[in-house]
């Protein structure tokens, strides 16, 4: 993974001082649902730190002895770290060779894998990163990494990972880690950009009503949006369309 990291960070990097953040505001807007934690990664010196107490109880360990990046690689199963540092790269590729370098803190890239827990068990996590600062030669410097349970939706890695715009920027979606040629056109997937806002919205909770006052539609408009994307999925409920978007990394 080191070698991944220092191989696409070319230049020389600076560090960067994290602007003030409402960390429990930005996971509650960009993340979906299920038990999660978060913490800082600094590129600079490759440190850990703001992780939040989520980290402790999904992995039974201290949060305040995880200090560098080495203590959280060590909880991934050692059979998927091969996957991780390729979608890792893959992410950064993209990002750096599709996206202006202004837009790199409005997308989040999201895959999954494998995370030792307290029990001692292996458990399919989703992975999700947003940028926070970038240094003079655009270096990614400071991220959020949000992660994620999402064994009770998933058990099996579909080996793909998606970069999610925020902030109205599109989304690149389910991209296969090792195929290049996929990449590229926003909104891949089945559903409409509509649909996808609606779907985000579903797996946070919020019933046809509450949708419906968000996107500022009428109910039937969510209705009809729901049952389009039921049908577009092959999902008979809200529960099986949650855990498949989890999986896809849709959400």
């Amino acid at each position: 993974m080191h070698q991944t990291w220092n191989s696409l960070l070319t230049a020389n990097r600076r560090p960067t001082a994290l602007p003030a953040i409402n960390f429990d505001e930005i996971v509650s807007s960009i993340f979906a649902t299920g038990s999660c934690y978060y913490y800082v990664i600094d590129f600079f010196d490759m440190s850990i730190s703001h992780i939040s107490a989520g980290f402790s109880e999904a992995h039974g360990m201290n949060a305040q002895e995880i200090k560098t990046i080495n203590d959280i690689l060590g909880l991934i199963h050692p059979e998927d770290i091969d996957f991780v540092s390729r979608a890792e790269k893959r992410a950064y590729d993209f990002m750096y060779e599709r996206l202006q370098p202004q837009k790199f803190t409005r997308y989040k890239a999201s895959y999954n894998f494998r995370f030792k827990t307290a029990d001692s068990s292996y458990r399919l996590f989703n992975h999700q990163a947003l940028i926070l600062t970038t240094d003079e030669n655009n270096n990614f410097i400071k991220s959020l990494n949000i992660h994620t349970d999402i064994s009770h939706f998933a058990q099996n890695n579909n080996g793909k990972f998606s970069l999610i715009g925020l902030a109205g920027e599109p989304s690149y979606l389910n991209m296969d880690v090792d195929e290049k040629e996929h990449a590229g056109r926003p909104d891949e997937n089945l559903f409409s950009k509509r649909e996808i806002e609606v779907v985000r919205l579903i797996a946070k909770g919020y019933d046809s009503r509450g949708i419906a006052h968000d996107l500022c539609i009428s109910e039937e408009t969510v209705r009809t949006h729901r049952r389009n994307i039921l049908a577009k999925s092959g999902c008979k409920n809200a529960s099986e369309l949650i855990a498949l978007s989890m999986s896809e990394g849709w959400i």
